[in-house]
């Protein structure tokens, strides 16, 4: 049985405007799919449009072209979208880097989660709005002493987890974590990377999980997706990706990731990537099963 596609990114571009003297193209002819269940990464420099490839998806950034598939619906499409509107909101979900900025300070917690649920008209499974909003946080790993906290009162791992529970609480298709792990501890982003990977396997959603931070990639996701300069250079399941990477610019990047020994550490020699080596010109050309790498011209 072919495996269900949840997310279909086709011919992405994403063009901002400078005034009237130039533009800027973020993403550029940007194309991957995610499939229902799936963990997918998306890594890369910081200004590679990892970000606005995720406000896309979300429709926070309507794309210059190209379009984007989302259980059916083309979010590009406007009447399709109005048409699917309810649904678009609930079964995607969002979870910003910055958990300080996307939680209202002046709203206590259980507030907070249960708000989604009360701008969609949601009747709370457990009967009570703060009944509902006590089982998310317990599922987070927050005990119900937190329900009455405002967010100045939490540490940065406690409120990214309460951005967590209230994306859960809508019960969504696609989870889309936009470098949710960087601004934590490295302790607690182990816990929140831990706490991904256990939520989704009991809850089944996919998630389009992008960071910069390729342990942490290569724990969690099923399949990854290297951006460099809005292009997609290589896609392949996260094993094949780490083990053999083909592409340069992936070579250079997975061989920045730090070595634990510091011996070997200060031993090692760090591989340099230029752009004159690799043209972004080129196509995705499929190299092994589900491993893409951008060739020029499509030659292998």
């Amino acid at each position: 049985m072919a495996e269900e596609i949840l997310l279909d990114v086709r011919h992405l571009t994403h063009v901002f405007p400078l005034g009237r003297h130039g533009s800027v193209k973020a993403v550029d002819d940007l194309s991957f799919q995610i499939r229902r269940g799936e963990i997918f990464g998306l890594v890369g420099e910081s200004g590679s449009g990892k970000s606005t490839v995720a406000r896309c998806v979300m429709s926070l950034y309507r794309p210059t072209a190209g379009e984007i598939w989302f259980q059916g619906v083309n979010l590009c499409d406007r009447a399709a979208c109005r048409a699917h509107r309810t649904m678009l909101q609930r079964e995607r979900q969002l979870i910003f880097q910055d958990s300080t900025s996307s939680l209202n300070q002046r709203l206590k917690v259980w507030d907070i989660i249960a708000e989604p649920m009360r701008i969609h008209g949601i009747r709370p499974p457990r009967g009570t709005y703060r009944a509902e909003a006590e089982f998310q946080m317990h599922y987070v790993g927050l005990d119900a002493g937190y329900l009455d906290k405002y967010p100045p009162e939490l540490s940065g791992g406690q409120r990214q987890r309460v951005a967590i529970a209230r994306a859960l609480s809508m019960e969504p298709e696609l989870l889309v974590a936009d470098e949710p792990i960087a601004s934590l501890d490295v302790s607690i982003q182990a816990q929140i990377v831990n706490l991904f990977r256990h939520l989704q396997r009991e809850h089944g959603f996919s998630i389009l999980f992008i960071a910069h931070d390729l342990a942490m990639v290569e724990f969690l996701c099923d399949r990854v997706g290297v951006l460099y300069h809005g292009r997609m250079v290589e896609s392949a399941p996260t094993s094949a990706l780490f083990q053999r990477p083909l592409h340069p610019y992936t070579q250079a990047l997975l061989s920045a990731i730090p070595i634990p020994d510091p011996r070997l550490e200060r031993s090692r020699t760090l591989q340099t990537f230029s752009p004159d080596l690799a043209s972004l010109d080129g196509v995705l050309v499929k190299e092994e099963p589900d491993h893409f790498v951008l060739r020029e011209g499509g030659r292998p």
